[in-house]
């Protein structure tokens, strides 16, 4: 009798031993997942802070050609100046208000400077000046990127939601507090980055 007391403890404690390991490699897989989706939505604001510090400096360079296209330039300073009031934060991928709320600010910035752009058509001079030429290929990468980001970050976010949504991970993202995060959601004509000529 002992030995069958003895048997039926040592199967339940392999079980239960079985069960937390199994536990513990869901739960790394998710935590690695999620590290994965920050890691990309740090490389989204990277980008995007990378085109708000090139704004003033391009603003600057057209201020000095286009002197009297202050409605154009005050439109671009305002875009620039609202996003940076807005609080970022990683926070921001679980809730998809505040995704969306921020990316209508960058889509914003982006309808001004492409406003910007073709104000700057009418300036031969303009179009032929060094600094300007070096920003606008700065802008142009900047703006390509922030696609490629943009689209990377929706990709392991993906992932990460199927993760947290199959079983018996659903169990184990619940118990934990793992959510689903949020994607960017752009219109049509924001998921293409705009092409920069002059």
């Amino acid at each position: 009798m002992n030995r069958n007391i003895l048997t039926v403890l040592g199967v339940a404690v392999a079980a239960g031993a079985l069960l937390i390991f199994a536990f513990g490699g869901i739960y790394n897989d998710l935590v690695k997942s999620e590290e994965e989706v920050s890691g990309a939505w740090a490389q989204v604001e990277n980008v995007y802070q990378r085109r708000l510090d090139l704004i003033p400096n391009l603003v600057e360079t057209v201020k000095g050609y286009a002197a009297h296209e202050k409605e154009t330039l005050q439109a671009v300073i305002e875009a620039r100046s609202k996003i940076t009031q807005m609080p970022v934060s990683p926070e921001m991928i679980k809730n998809p208000q505040a995704l969306a709320q921020f990316e209508e600010a960058q889509q914003g910035l982006t309808a001004t400077l492409s406003r910007l752009l073709v104000v700057i058509e009418q300036y031969p001079n303009l179009k032929a000046d060094q600094t300007f030429l070096a920003l606008q290929g700065q802008l142009e990468g900047t703006e390509n990127r922030i696609a490629v980001e943009r689209h990377r970050f929706n990709e392991v976010a993906r992932a990460f939601n199927t993760k947290v949504r199959i079983f018996p991970n659903s169990w184990i993202a619940r118990l934990t507090g793992f959510k689903k995060k949020a994607y960017f959601a752009a219109d049509e004509a924001a998921r293409v980055a705009p092409t920069v000529k002059f």
